[in-house]
């Protein structure tokens, strides 16, 4: 069995970054709005952790990434749009192709529900999801999310508008427990 690490986003993990971007972007661009080009560059991806850090130390976003055993960069996933007086904060994550359907995706909102919880006290969290991305909806629907409103022309994918639903998770409900 495949063993993996959820941590905080470092500085150092730009070059590993990039090469798990470029590898997966295909398959991303497959299922989501595919990023600008000049994201898949060095400039652009330390452009990338630097805002991601920025925001952390600022108490807007909490950046992970996902390391499998030897150290390699196999997914991520991040609280974003942390608003400490509302409680309430956006959750997102990015699986590589090659880890697709191992419950890493699973794996990863359990850990930012957790942070949520233990770390920024918050007391919901919401999630965006493409109508038809089954994988994306099961696993918020196993983490106790629940479909709310649709969101017409949520994104672009392979050229074509898309729709999507918001999701919500209340993390104050009596009797859950999201610890693994």
């Amino acid at each position: 069995m495949s063993t993996h690490t959820i941590r905080t986003l470092r500085p150092d993990d730009a070059a590993p970054l990039l090469a798990f971007e470029h590898a997966n972007r295909a398959w991303f661009e497959r299922h989501i709005d595919r990023r600008p080009d000049d994201f898949y560059s060095a400039d652009g991806i330390q452009a990338h952790v630097a805002q991601f850090l920025n925001e952390h130390a600022q108490g807007r976003m909490h950046p992970c990434v996902i390391v499998d055993e030897q150290g390699q960069l196999i997914g991520r996933a991040n609280l974003k749009d942390i608003d400490g007086q509302a409680q309430t904060a956006e959750v997102g994550y990015r699986i590589g192709e090659q880890q697709a359907g191992k419950g890493l995706a699973t794996a990863a909102l359990y850990h930012l529900i957790a942070l949520a919880q233990d770390e920024w006290r918050l007391a919901s969290l919401c999630a965006y999801a493409i109508d038809g991305n089954a994988a994306s909806i099961r696993v918020l629907e196993r983490c106790g999310f629940v479909q709310g409103t649709a969101v017409p022309d949520i994104a672009i994918v392979a050229g074509k508008v898309v729709d999507g639903h918001a999701y919500a998770l209340d993390l104050r409900a009596d009797g859950v427990d999201y610890v693994l």
